[in-house]
């Protein structure tokens, strides 16, 4: 009713057509950011704040948390960065930003910097491969993901209401005293009293012109943003992309060893990029942004150590294989995801053989027999690899190589054997 008599309108919450880009999608979401109820939490309050804004069940997203942490390590520094950033239902900001003296917080300044130094040091863990090794990229990259998606589909809804700044008393000066207004009217003088020697009610004086009240300023019109007409470059990319994608995957699937991870990945980022550089042209396409940020994200870990050697190449699921005869034997043994536990004490003691392992996400065991010569060259791009008595640990170590003559000495069944891993353990050892 009061914005009404003065004439204010009121501001409307921008909805998913309006937010026409990353950039303004990042924005809008910090501006807007959940805020950490006093009701409904568990610890901090992040996962009802994350919940109540974007119409969630918490407990979705404290199941959500909970596995990131325990493949990857994210959920811990993620649920900090929430304690940190996100500002409490009765704040003014957050904590961080009460540190640095932007407003009033409930956070204090001294417990801000206990959660900033517990934030680097639990996501360092995570992304250094400590914690699931590795795997701290891959899923701090799909809690932003999953974020920026559910800040552009309901971002409009449930927006916090801003808190405003506490003012000080206009009843209170500065140091704390009272201000006394006086407005008690002058005595009026005594009756019969007259300077003037004559008749009060004889007088006659002008009337006081009266102040012209202000006329109210009619409220600006306001315009809903129109939302732009859907673009066919944007779904022509997408239609392009998936197709490049299908068709790298089974080209890697028959053979094609150029056709890698890294490089599927790549060959679509260049598709959208194309989809990117028509739309500027033709209008449109700006939704591609946000396909293009994951899969530059995901390029970026596949490129680097140590998924750069990831193959999508060979099966899924658990393969233990037990040659009993050379025959039987094979050169390679190579799957995608999965666990291998290869055993080659059941064959017969003949003529020297080798064989090579290669897993893309798994463990790898192999077990060679008690007296049997071995030259290995073990190698896991992220966790850990123990090779007959040889042990390394993390991400992108040196292989293992070396040759390990059993316990009787030289003499033995020679065995050549060359282990891979790209994610997962490695073990080579003896029964």
């Amino acid at each position: 009713m009061l914005l009404g008599m003065s004439g204010a309108s009121e501001t409307r919450s921008p909805k998913p057509g309006a937010l026409n880009g990353f950039e303004e999608t990042v924005k809008d979401f910090w501006v807007s950011r959940p805020r950490r109820p006093h009701s409904g939490r568990k610890l901090a309050g992040v996962a009802a704040a994350i919940g109540h804004r974007y119409g969630i069940d918490p407990v979705v997203v404290r199941i959500a948390l909970v596995v990131t942490t325990i493949f990857g390590g994210f959920g811990v520094p993620f649920y900090l960065l929430g304690w940190l950033f996100l500002p409490g239902e009765s704040d003014e900001v957050s904590g961080f930003e009460g540190l640095i003296g932007r407003g009033r917080s409930s956070v204090s300044p001294a417990f801000a910097v206990v959660l900033m130094v517990l934030t680097v040091l639990t996501a360092g863990g995570s992304i250094s491969g400590s914690w699931f090794d590795g795997g701290g990229l891959i899923s701090c990259a799909l809690i932003a993901t999953a974020l920026y998606l559910l800040h552009r589909s309901r971002g409009h809804e449930n927006r916090p209401a801003p808190v405003a700044a506490r003012t000080s008393n206009p009843a209170f000066t500065g140091n704390g005293a009272f201000t006394m207004t006086d407005t008690a009217e002058a005595p009026s003088p005594a009756r019969g009293w007259d300077p003037l020697a004559a008749d009060p009610a004889g007088w006659d004086l002008p009337d006081a012109p009266s102040a012209q009240e202000p006329r109210p300023t009619p409220p600006p019109s306001y315009r809903a943003p129109q939302r732009r007409p859907r673009s066919k470059v944007g779904s022509a990319t997408f239609a392009l992309g998936v197709l490049t994608a299908g068709a790298g995957v089974l080209a890697g699937l028959n053979g094609a060893t150029w056709f890698d991870a890294q490089h599927i990945v790549g060959l679509v980022l260049g598709v959208v990029g194309i989809g990117l550089v028509a739309g500027a042209f033709a209008g449109g396409g700006r939704g591609l942004i946000g396909l293009a940020v994951p899969l530059a994200i995901v390029g970026m870990v596949l490129t680097t150590s140590p998924f750069k050697d990831f193959d999508v190449r060979g099966g899924v699921g658990d393969l233990k294989p037990t040659p009993q005869a050379m025959a039987e034997l094979k050169p390679l043994y190579q799957h995608a995801a999965g666990d291998i536990d290869l055993d080659l004490t059941k064959l017969p003691v003949g003529a020297p053989y080798s064989t090579t392992v290669s897993n893309g996400a798994g463990d790898t065991t192999v077990i060679v027999p008690e007296t049997a010569d071995v030259t290995f060259d073990c190698r896991t791009g992220a966790g850990n690899a123990t090779c007959l008595g040889r042990e390394s640990d993390g991400v992108d170590q040196d292989s293992l190589v070396g040759t390990d003559y059993g316990s009787d000495g030289p003499g033995g069944q020679k065995i050549t054997l060359k282990v891979s891993n790209s994610v997962g353990n490695v073990e080579v050892r003896r029964d």
